[in-house]
């Protein structure tokens, strides 16, 4: 299956692998946190810390179709490692955090700094795609020094004056009232796009793991999760399964869509 595998107009997600995802709405397509290492590789997280990947990505860079933007949520060898560096086409407008921006921008990328709130923005005729960029925390304590900072992004689609269409890309962060800010300020989410895992770093856990992961679902509430990151490197110590059985058990009746690497699902929006 081509990972632009989606009827024209069509709202959709292709899980590739790890945090990376290829977005599209209406006319736009995005690319997400991209991790194109193989497995066996190793991504290096600064600090000399570095985990070996343990899946393969379901698409190269080449097999990628044309894209419109890359939204990255902070800069890490698992979110933006060397293939990426080095294969994708910098002339594409590089959306991320202010850290990265000019870290990438030094390589010749097209970035677009964004600070916690603010917004960039795609046109298309009547169709517009709007990144807003939200708080996240992927550390607490000493580790938060150790750490780049990280963001959430909000792609908020419209046609002329139709219902706007939202999806949350949550990043790596874990839970905590930042979230209930965001839930606040954007009480109707469709999609959020759920970095999970439970990952370990120096004895502290810097992504959600299953726990927090409900924890997510009820503060920000969405229409439907897609859970992302929780099996390609070694560090995470939080299998999707835990999730899931989590959700299961909770009286919440949450909508969860989990495609398989290489998988394209079609998005719609719930009633509200």
């Amino acid at each position: 299956m081509p990972p632009y595998d989606a009827a024209p107009g069509e709202h959709a997600i292709t899980f590739v692998g790890n945090a990376t995802t290829i977005i599209r709405l209406g006319s736009f397509t995005l690319l997400t946190d991209p991790n194109f290492l193989h497995r066996g590789q190793r991504a290096y997280l600064g600090k000399g810390l570095w985990s070996r990947r343990l899946q393969d990505p379901a698409f190269t860079v080449a097999e990628l179709p044309p894209l419109d933007a890359v939204v990255l949520s902070h800069l890490h060898g698992d979110h933006f490692d060397r293939v990426a560096r080095r294969e994708l086409d910098r002339s594409v407008p590089l959306v991320t955090t202010e850290h990265a921006a000019r870290r990438l921008a030094r390589s010749g990328f097209d970035t677009h700094a964004l600070a916690t709130w603010d917004t960039w923005q795609l046109s298309n005729a009547d169709e517009t795609l709007t990144v807003e960029s939200m708080p996240g925390l992927h550390a607490r304590g000493f580790l938060r020094t150790m750490l780049p900072p990280v963001m959430g992004s909000l792609l908020t689609y419209q046609r002329g004056s139709g219902t706007p269409y939202t999806i949350y890309l949550s990043g790596d962060t874990l839970t905590g009232d930042h979230l209930d800010a965001i839930r606040d300020r954007c009480p109707q989410i469709d999609v959020a796009v759920v970095h999970l895992g439970g990952t370990r770093i120096l004895f502290s856990t810097v992504t959600m793991d299953a726990v927090q992961g409900l924890d997510f679902l009820h503060r920000i509430r969405p229409g439907v999760a897609v859970p992302v990151h929780y099996d390609d490197y070694r560090v995470m110590k939080s299998p999707l399964s835990d999730f899931l059985a989590a959700v299961r058990a909770d009286p919440e009746p949450w909508r969860i869509a989990a495609p398989a690497r290489g998988e394209t699902i079609t998005l719609k929006s719930s009633p509200r």
